[in-house]
């Protein structure tokens, strides 16, 4: 598959280096997940859809989130949460 460069992919690693948390958002399959990934390649991708993550999240999400190896991307953050 060709890359296909994003004009938003400085301001986001910029952004990244500004502050501790950065939401990218946008139409269903435009490529923000392959743009962090191509961008960010050693982060780990937590992907929100995943039943056990939601399982895990939903039950005990202090401890979800003081498990996560910083930095990290939340993938799908949206659909994972509290269903």
């Amino acid at each position: 598959m060709q890359h296909i460069s994003r004009i938003l992919a400085p301001q986001l690693r910029k952004a990244a280096r500004h502050f501790s948390a950065v939401i990218l958002t946008g139409p269903r399959q435009c490529g923000k997940t392959t743009l962090l990934k191509r961008l960010y390649p050693k982060l780990d991708n937590v992907l929100l859809e995943d039943p056990d993550i939601i399982d895990r999240v939903n039950s005990d999400p202090r401890t979800f989130v003081k498990g996560l190896k910083r930095p990290v991307i939340l993938d799908e953050i949206q659909r994972g949460l509290y269903t």
